[in-house]
């Protein structure tokens, strides 16, 4: 007799627990803020370096960038270190715009390989982009982007510092939940301040989609969201801090000027 199985599994992802040695220790965050100036693209690159491109381009090929990310449910760290190799690219290297599209794919095949278990085939990225390129056109993307970049790939993102910084901050673990108060921040991280003229409900962009923010370093990007994570948590009311306060405990953990 056969047996017939109902059950519906999913596959999940197993994930290392945060070693409070490691976030208990200074040297770690002091050598994560002195990292990230490393990893910085220019911030004129639309000025100087590209001619055929335009910030409105960036922005687009960004978002379809993160639209992969959010229905492959990639690792929160893929999006963001994928357009880090693609402004520090954007940088050093003038490109048509014809090939923009091309350099986000390839960006977003080294992050996918960086930061997931199960990284992002090169077909499934072609797909993507409706067999607009080729696999053979972005193999050798990928191998051009990892040679401008000087193979340094492990860049720091807003994402390494947001349990460095809420482990230092006076919020009472027992009363508040970190995972939430992470993933808020996370949320805050991919999405923009900006809010379109025309739309009255305050529907956001994601910020790291807009150009103006590729310029703030990482800290300041995890510093700013886990800022607006706690006071729409209502930590700020409830804790007795404030706003104010709580930037001061900020600037004090990150030494970035308020």
């Amino acid at each position: 007799m056969d047996l017939l199985c109902c059950e519906i599994t999913e596959e999940t992802e197993c994930h290392a627990y945060p070693d409070p040695a490691l976030l208990g220790d200074d040297r770690v965050l002091q050598n994560l803020l002195k990292t990230e100036e490393r990893y910085a693209p220019s911030s004129s690159y639309f000025e100087c370096v590209q001619k055929d491109i335009t910030p409105l381009m960036r922005k687009i090929v960004a978002e379809w960038m993160l639209e992969v990310c959010e229905e492959r449910k990639c690792q929160e760290e893929v999006f963001p270190l994928s357009m880090n190799y693609l402004d520090r690219f954007l940088s050093i290297c003038p490109i048509r715009k014809t090939q923009l599209q091309l350099l986000g794919t390839a960006c977003l095949l080294l992050a996918s390989k960086l930061r997931e278990t199960k990284p992002l085939t090169a077909e499934l990225l072609v797909y993507y982009t409706d067999n607009s390129i080729t696999l053979d056109d972005l193999w050798r993307w990928e191998q051009l982007v990892v040679s401008k970049l000087k193979w340094e790939l492990s860049a720091v993102t807003p994402g390494d510092f947001l349990l460095h910084i809420l482990s230092r901050l006076p919020v009472d673990s027992r009363a508040w939940d970190f995972l939430m108060i992470k993933r808020h921040a996370q949320t805050f991280i991919a999405l923009s301040a900006r809010v379109d003229a025309d739309v009255a409900n305050n529907q956001s962009i994601y910020s790291v989609a807009e150009y103006k923010f590729s310029m703030y370093t990482p800290s300041m990007i995890a510093a700013a969201s886990i800022a607006a994570a706690l006071h729409g948590l209502d930590w700020t009311g409830k804790s007795g801090y404030g706003l104010a306060g709580l930037l001061d405990e900020l600037t004090r953990i990150t030494a970035i000027e308020q």
